[in-house]
């Protein structure tokens, strides 16, 4: 019993060993027996478009990045000084490059999401823009200190420039469509996508329920309700 992470497995490698058949062989070898199987969530490895990804990347160079001023320098060399970095580098002042595709042995990073399965489906990207605090540990209070700043005002919107920019080449751009489905097309060629939650299995959303039962009135107050003053206000 116990759950399977297949997660970090390669996608074909994933699929050949989620499969009830083999489930039932091994259990059998083993002299057990199988138990009803319920898959409780899964995401294929993202598999991104290059012509999509170099357009939307001309339109960064021509965004550019923020114009921080020196308090957005400060804050940012103060938040990495209390993350105990040895190097207090503050915000970004020149544009990372675009890197070449990821081999399939390497592709493990990105959000815990399923981007990559809609990656598989239709040609697609995702854009990262600069709204919070190099070199933090990520899932911790440190990387929520920029949100409440212009930090955060000014990399969204920069994002946001690059996006609506990147949404008109492909408005119209007719040789950028055609570029990306061929592009697209040789990409799956070999493996198409098939999603791993089945039609029996069901939502888990009895997972969270006790942590749910024991915070949702202590998060009321916390609650966006439009004519109702902040948090701060009433503290």
């Amino acid at each position: 019993g116990g759950h399977r992470d297949l997660h970090s497995f390669p996608t074909r490698r994933a699929s050949d060993l989620y499969s009830n058949d083999i489930a039932e062989g091994v259990a059998k070898m083993s002299g057990t027996k199988l138990i009803s199987t319920r898959i409780l969530g899964s995401a294929w490895p993202r598999h991104f478009n290059e012509p999509i990804a170099q357009a939307m990347y001309s339109n960064i160079k021509e965004v550019g990045l923020p114009a921080w001023d020196k308090n957005d320098q400060a804050l940012a060399k103060a938040v990495q000084k209390e993350a105990g970095n040895k190097e207090l580098k503050g915000l970004p002042t020149e544009l990372d490059s675009l890197r070449g595709p990821v081999s399939s042995r390497n592709h493990w990073g990105g959000g815990s999401d399923d981007i990559g399965d809609i990656s598989w489906t239709v040609p697609t990207v995702t854009l990262r823009f600069p709204s919070n605090i190099p070199g933090l540990p990520g899932h911790n209070w440190l990387n929520g200190i920029a949100m409440a700043t212009p930090i955060a005002h000014k990399g969204a919107v920069s994002g946001a420039k690059v996006t609506a920019m990147t949404l008109v080449d492909l408005f119209t751009d007719k040789s950028l469509i055609k570029e990306a489905k061929k592009y697209f097309k040789n990409q799956t060629k070999e493996t198409k996508y098939q999603p791993m939650i089945r039609q029996t299995d069901k939502p888990a959303i009895e997972l969270n329920k006790e942590i749910m039962r024991n915070y949702r009135d202590e998060m009321r107050d916390f609650y966006y309700e439009i004519g109702r003053a902040s948090c701060r206000e009433r503290v």
